[in-house]
């Protein structure tokens, strides 16, 4: 039985790795990385650091293997992440299974919590499915839901009311339905933008949260939607790649 460890890192601030993520990193033989490339290779140095910082005299290795590319020109969305999650566990099926002896600790460090919208663990069901016998453990991480509400400090709910997370895709398609709080990821497309002209609507606004170059915008949507465009273009631009998310709010309706 070979032991897979998936540790939450959170959500980029090295200060938000966990007293339990540390442990488990000092109990790990090897680390499995998907590079993405050079366009994001400040991600894998953050990782490093993460590394240096608290693997506290262990004897590990990193074994690295080339993310695939996903189909994003695509009409079938879930098709295509279906399609893109198969191929990324064909890479790390093979990384386990080459580089991880039966008794050993195999470890992936994931960004933010393993358990939201995070492709690990239904990648390492795959895996168990296909016959490699994996005995896998969850520690969990800083989200950066959490990170979002902490940088600007508010609370993620009002009070008695639900929140919904959901995806940009999504909210260009409709506000979700008896929700006034909605956290968005994974928007590709500016979706807050559909809702600039709502005069009670709210934006709290986070990129690259806990990392040096962090973006924190807020205010009323109507106001400061054209800046977060503005900024996040110029930012993926200038690194290549972003990571944001947001809390859209509105006056709750008690509904």
């Amino acid at each position: 039985m070979r032991k897979i460890i998936v540790i939450g890192i959170g959500a980029g601030d090295p200060e938000q790795v966990t007293m339990q993520a540390v442990a488990a990193i000092n109990r790990t033989d090897v680390f499995f990385v998907l590079d993405k490339g050079e366009v994001k290779q400040e991600l894998g140095d953050a990782r490093q650091e993460i590394l240096d910082r608290y693997a506290q005299g262990s004897v590990y290795r990193t074994v690295f293997g080339r993310d695939p590319e996903r189909d994003r020109s695509s009409a079938g969305y879930v098709e295509a992440v279906d399609d893109w999650r198969r191929r990324r566990a064909d890479v790390c099926a093979r990384l386990i299974g080459e580089n991880l002896d039966e008794g050993q600790t195999g470890a992936f460090l994931v960004w933010g919590d393993p358990g939201l919208y995070d492709s690990t663990l239904a990648i390492l069901d795959d895996i168990s499915g296909r016959g490699l016998a994996l005995d896998v453990e969850v520690v969990p991480g800083i989200s950066c839901v959490s990170a979002l509400t902490a940088r600007h400090g508010i609370a993620l709910n009002q009070v008695g009311a639900p929140v919904q997370i959901t995806t940009g895709r999504r909210l260009a398609e409709e506000w979700p339905p008896a929700t006034d709080d909605v956290v968005v990821m994974l928007d590709a497309r500016n979706a807050f933008a559909e809702y600039a002209e709502h005069p009670d609507v709210e934006i709290y606004y986070g990129a690259y949260l806990g990392m040096p170059d962090e973006i924190l915008i807020a205010g009323p949507l109507s106001e400061v939607a054209e800046r977060i465009v503005t900024e996040r273009a110029e930012a993926r631009n200038r690194k290549g790649w972003i990571m944001d998310t947001y809390l859209l709010r509105r006056p709750a309706t008690g509904t």
